[in-house]
């Protein structure tokens, strides 16, 4: 077994740290209170060629493995939650399927921009009715000559009220559920397709959020991403695998920084005569945080390895998110209890951790969902070593 990091990882997560501490760190607090996208901040970063970090080199991308990648999500987590939300959609999840399965005419006018920082994409699978439950989607694509016609609304889109190009999750035939679900590319400028409310969040601020309004929204037979109608579903576990190991990552990141913090407050803070550093019961804060932590990250960094080694993980990444997620409410809670009567104050840095952790629960499927798929699992299995 070896848990080392190879040599060119760790330069790459040192120039990664290097860049967030530069460029997003100074200007947090400033993100957090503006509550609005940063593109400034996004053309910067762009220049600095990470969007294109899981996209073959010949498009502009750094064509990089999977727990390379990882290390990316973890360390810009570090800095803005909202920023780190925007980006990671546009290296993922929004450009995904594009770069799997566009033609290469797309792939120049779409994926080559998106990976320049140019233009911004993103992916829409939730619905006001349907969020985890995928099967229950009811934005239709309905085949015509030549093309496809897409009628629907998808909620809590990442990027969506900015987003120059989506991959949209409809069903071609409702009543196949799950097998009737297929991904289309839709370009802004096309008629029919416009952005509906903004989603006004407690935290990841930086990212905007809203939804998506297709009316009648016709795209060519191009659009559609997958081979063939209705197969959409078998390549969704390998996007959610990549997603749920992601985000646990991030969680790890932002319960680091938030005890990190804490520690810094504690070991100056003075109550009866001492450091508060110096009591039990805040010292067990610490110890308890540093287990469930380095649990946390090795259950995610695992499930990495095992998605790049192309072992079936799904469950693995599920307890990955779960496990991380958890221990970041818990580590971001312990930090306002730390601070005290000042976590409520916002000029504190615990009330954005406390917020921006919330928003983890819910992205790549909320927990209760998630708890009821690995309890199913689990009662299947003969043993959990296998």
């Amino acid at each position: 077994m070896d848990f080392k990091f190879t040599d060119e990882q760790e330069f790459f997560r040192a120039s990664v740290r290097d860049a967030v501490d530069r460029l997003i760190r100074p200007k947090i607090q400033e993100i957090d209170e503006a509550d609005d996208f940063p593109m400034e901040l996004w053309k910067e970063f762009a220049q600095l060629g990470y969007l294109g970090l899981r996209h073959p080199e010949q498009y502009g991308g750094l064509e990089s493995d999977v727990i390379t990648s990882m290390i990316f999500y973890e360390e810009l987590a570090r800095g803005s939650c909202g920023f780190a939300m925007s980006v990671t959609m546009q290296i993922l999840m929004g450009t995904y399927f594009i770069g799997r399965f566009a033609n290469e005419e797309i792939k120049q006018r779409v994926l080559v921009p998106a990976i320049k920082g140019e233009k911004i994409g993103t992916i829409c699978f939730t619905e006001d009715q349907s969020g985890s439950d995928l099967a229950g989607t009811r934005t239709t694509a309905v085949k015509r000559d030549n093309g496809w016609l897409i009628n629907g609304r998808k909620m809590w889109i990442t990027n969506g009220p900015i987003c120059d190009f989506c991959t949209v999750l409809a069903t071609v035939d409702p009543s196949k559920g799950l097998d009737g679900l297929s991904f289309f590319l839709v370009e802004k400028g096309t008629d029919g397709f416009s952005c509906g409310q903004l989603i006004h969040k407690l935290g990841s601020h930086g990212s905007v959020t809203g939804e998506l309004i297709f009316d009648n929204v016709f795209v060519p037979d191009e659009n559609l991403l997958g081979e063939g109608a209705g197969n959409g579903m078998k390549y969704t576990t390998d996007i959610l695998n990549e997603v749920r190991v992601m985000t646990a990552l991030m969680a790890c990141a932002i319960a680091d920084e938030a005890i990190i913090d804490a520690r810094k407050f504690a070991q100056q803070r003075v109550a009866f005569g001492s450091a508060i550093s110096k009591y039990q019961l805040i010292r067990a804060k610490f110890a308890n945080h540093w287990a469930w932590y380095e649990a946390a990250r090795l259950l995610a960094y695992k499930a990495a390895w095992m998605i790049q080694e192309g072992i079936e993980c799904q469950y693995e990444c599920m307890l990955a998110k779960m496990f991380a997620t958890e221990m970041c409410l818990s580590a971001v809670d312990e930090a306002t209890r730390i601070y005290g009567g000042n976590s409520f104050a916002m000029e504190y840095p615990p009330q954005r951790f406390f917020r921006d952790a919330r928003f983890l629960l819910f992205g790549g499927g909320c927990h209760e969902v998630l708890q009821n798929a690995i309890g199913a699992a689990f009662l299947r299995r003969g043993s959990t070593s296998k």
